[in-house]
């Protein structure tokens, strides 16, 4: 699996440590970007299986996000200039914040692309992270039953993981993914109070 490269397009530290430590858990190369047009480069290199991005930083009308859309949904042709120099078994994996979910979850559902919720169970993203390497050519078969997150122990293939299983497994359903408006608005008050907090701590150093 030492082959197998991941570039990350991430600006966000805490998320930036915890991919790579997965990723470095499992032999992958990983490489991450915090900016779009880094982004463009590196995958105009090839050099890369998958790449994971963040919506906050891919606007779903410019080109990072236009890009990444034709590489996930192409099988082995008709692909644009930048994505012709990449390689054509790339796999993407988009990566959904929170406050984003109301803008961007629907248009990643219409378009039929992989994606996950951020945050996200680590397993869980691992596992379909692995199932898009399949996609890629870039393993054999899916990680399974991780422990911990390196992937030395894999479920093994039965019926209850056949074709139909493993097509939809790396989307993230409605049911499984999909936040409620009442969820993403407690979400947001709990930020905003966290916001109070902090400033109301600062408030006496001032003084």
């Amino acid at each position: 699996m030492s082959g197998i490269g991941i570039l990350i397009v991430d600006a966000d530290a805490a998320s930036q440590r915890a991919l790579k430590n997965v990723f470095d858990d499992e032999g992958w190369r990983v490489r991450i970007v915090p900016h779009p047009s880094q982004a463009l480069e590196e995958i105009a290199t090839g050099e890369w299986n998958l790449v994971i991005v963040n919506m906050a930083l891919a606007d779903l009308e410019g080109p990072l996000f236009l890009i990444l859309k034709e590489l996930a949904l192409a099988q082995s042709s008709g692909l644009g200039d930048v994505a012709q120099a990449a390689t054509k078994r790339i796999r993407v994996l988009f990566l959904v914040p929170v406050l984003l979910v109301k803008d961007v979850q629907p248009v990643l559902e219409r378009e039929g692309l992989p994606y996950s919720l951020k945050p996200y169970p680590l397993n869980d993203l691992l596992e379909k992270v692995s199932e898009l390497l399949v996609e890629a050519g870039a393993m054999a078969e899916p990680l399974r039953s991780i422990g911990g997150f390196a992937g030395s122990r894999k479920r093994p293939r039965d019926s209850r993981f056949g074709r139909e299983s493993r097509k939809h497994a790396m989307f993230a359903s409605r049911e499984d993914y999909h936040m409620t408006e009442e969820e993403i608005a407690d979400f947001e008050r709990e930020e905003e109070d966290k916001k109070k907090r902090e400033k109301a701590l600062k408030e006496p150093e001032r003084r």
